[in-house]
């Protein structure tokens, strides 16, 4: 079973949903991993104060290029769409930092002489945090390619159990990887104007992937009716609403779990584990 806690924006409390419930699951008897996917900005351990077992590099092909062998025919800049090789009068520049490793400019290349080469851009950790299994991916400083790293980190993620990864905030690239293929997706947000206008859009992605998905509100005692006007409109289960806490937020900062600092939380995250529990057992049945 995997599910993805996702979010249209940043800040409604999706990483502490995730490692909240991730927290809880391995009491029903179900082994649970925990996957941070949001490969720029990992921040589930500070919560979950994993043990990491092994790391791995993640790399992409690079292109090298045989001056021999090449005929200067600009094949290979022509098909490039990222820029990342630049056909001089009398060489070929290649500029790594560019390059998607799609593999494409050795493909049309008639004389052979492109090879290709790993450059690492970032690494998936492994380990545990109690019988919580758990995973991330990080990407390196001064990369812009999140999307392979996602990519690595769903890869290792186990085939047996539940899995809950904590998918980047917003509709980019990195988001549609993470949720692709999931079996649930569970949409924290805020009952705010840019709370709705970034869910609408989350939505909207989760639909083109042909995904269910149920909605959490955060902060569920501030703002206004909009979301769940919209979620009502929409035919969105909202599944959770979460009351606003300075106790929560306190726990937060000090980078501390609520539902181990903070009184009834623990209860309220209880009824999303159910909820997961029996997603589970239907989908078994069928």
């Amino acid at each position: 079973m995997k599910v993805a806690i996702a979010s249209g924006k940043g800040g409604t409390g999706k990483t502490t949903v995730a490692t909240c419930l991730a927290h809880l699951l391995p009491a029903h008897g179900q082994p649970t991993t925990y996957v941070d996917c949001d490969v720029e900005e990992p921040n589930g351990h500070i919560f979950l104060g994993p043990r990491i077992e092994r790391s791995e590099n993640v790399s992409i092909p690079i292109p090298v290029i045989d001056h021999e062998l090449c005929t200067n025919c600009g094949n290979c800049c022509e098909i490039c769409r990222f820029n990342a090789l630049a056909c001089l009068p009398k060489k070929v520049m290649v500029f790594p930092s560019l390059c998607h490793g799609c593999g494409g400019c050795a493909l049309v290349c008639p004389e052979g002489a492109i090879t290709e080469m790993p450059r690492a851009i970032g690494v998936v950790e492994r380990g545990s945090a109690g019988d919580l299994g758990f995973l991330q991916g990080r990407l390196a400083v001064g990369e812009a390619l999140a999307t392979p790293v996602v990519r690595a980190v769903k890869r290792a993620v186990p085939e047996r159990g539940i899995v809950i990864l904590d998918a980047p905030p917003g509709t980019s690239c990195p988001v549609v990887e993470t949720i692709r293929g999931v079996d649930w997706v569970v949409m924290v947000t805020e009952p705010t104007p840019f709370g709705l206008n970034d869910l609408k859009l989350a939505v909207g992605a989760v639909r083109k992937l042909g995904l269910t998905t149920s909605i959490v509100i955060n902060r569920s005692d501030v703002g206004d009716s909009g979301v769940e006007d919209y979620c009502k409109e929409e035919g969105l289960d909202v599944i959770l609403k979460i009351p606003h806490s300075r106790t929560v937020a306190e726990a937060y900062a000090r980078g501390e779990m609520p539902v181990l600092a903070v009184p009834g939380y623990a209860d309220m995250l209880e009824k999303l584990a159910d909820a997961v529990l029996t997603r589970m057992r239907e989908a078994e049945k069928r």
